[in-house]
């Protein structure tokens, strides 16, 4: 079969199409004939060596296809060996695409608690696109944050990846959506998947000017953190509320004001990529409450990738870049 190979550290030349042999069968496994991958900043990371795979190596975590047993349409959680606790992943825990060869190919082998059906009202790229995104959001906002409809969520960092879909998925919930994003156009896109408003946090006062976006004027009931600035989030609070934390590409370090983090009976939560619980659960609200899919920016064959990677890492395009087999 044809595959985008990693032949070493680097740049995206390093990802090279050739042939390699096909998965081979074993207990508990399940071969996808691919329809669509799906490029993620975490392949780009993968490919620079930061996660140490092994060499040559097939990356990609997202993917859509066909499984070659019985024939269903089925999308893929990238998320491997979660374990047997929902609260956190086991010490097994790995991504697709780690060390497991991924989707940037013709076929890919998973667990088979991997694989869940297609939704009918999503094209192959949409499905594509949509797991890893999709679950991390679903986790964070309705496993770990608890988010129930008339609710009110910030979202920090509008514009990418995560916060649009978590837009997506706050919408679908029944919550009440505002962001604060880096530039007018950004916060536009966020409004456009179904935000009410947005600000700037560019702003110093930003937290202020979103908590009076909020509902009744006194804070949000959960804000989203994908960017790790939890001292500026938990300004715009209401009592009680939370804060629900998965990254940290603007700050890795955080100073908090415990006393008033106490007082004002704040919960602060950590959260990665969601297993198969939060993936049905993803996919249940995705049939009953319609979830919009992720945007799709373009699409390269898969002789392309290291094209493909060149144009995400210029970051000119909103939405999902995608790998055609």
């Amino acid at each position: 079969m044809r595959a985008a190979v990693m032949t070493g550290f680097g740049g995206p030349e390093s990802l090279v199409c050739q042939e390699i042999e096909s998965p081979g069968a074993r207990p508990g496994w399940v071969d996808v004939e691919l329809r669509a991958s799906a490029l993620n900043w975490h392949d780009v990371l993968v490919r620079r060596g930061r996660y140490n795979s092994p060499l040559p190596h097939v990356p990609g975590a997202d993917g859509a296809g066909v499984r070659t047993d019985t024939g269903e349409e089925v999308l893929i959680l990238p998320s491997l060996f979660w374990g047997d606790r929902s609260q956190a992943p086991g010490d097994e825990w790995e991504i697709l695409g780690d060390t497991t060869r991924g989707t940037y190919a013709e076929c890919v082998s998973v667990p088979e608690e991997c694989l869940a059906p297609r939704p009918e009202s999503y094209s192959w790229e949409q499905a594509a696109a949509l797991p890893l995104v999709g679950v991390t959001c679903f986790r964070a906002l309705v496993t770990r944050a608890g988010l129930t409809d008339g609710e009110s969520l910030l979202i920090v960092g509008a514009g990418g990846g995560v916060a649009t879909m978590a837009v997506h998925i706050a919408v679908a919930v029944g919550a009440h959506v505002v962001v604060a994003g880096s530039t007018p156009s950004k916060i536009g896109l966020a409004q456009q998947a179904g935000a009410e408003s947005g600000v700037l946090h560019s702003d110093d006062d930003w937290p202020a000017q979103a908590k009076r976006l909020s509902p009744d004027g006194r804070g949000f009931d959960v804000v989203l953190d994908p960017v790790g600035l939890w001292e500026r989030s938990v300004e715009a609070l209401r009592p009680g509320g939370r804060v629900v934390v998965l990254g940290a590409n603007v700050a890795e370090e955080a100073r908090m004001d415990v006393r008033g983090f106490y007082f004002g009976q704040f919960s602060l939560l950590g959260t990665t990529m969601g297993g198969p619980q939060d993936f049905r659960g993803l996919l249940d609200l995705v049939v009953e409450r319609g979830v919009r899919p992720p945007p799709i920016a373009r699409a390269f064959p898969l002789s392309e990738a290291a094209a493909a990677h060149r144009a995400m890492e210029a970051g000119e395009s909103f939405g999902k870049i995608i790998l055609l087999p």
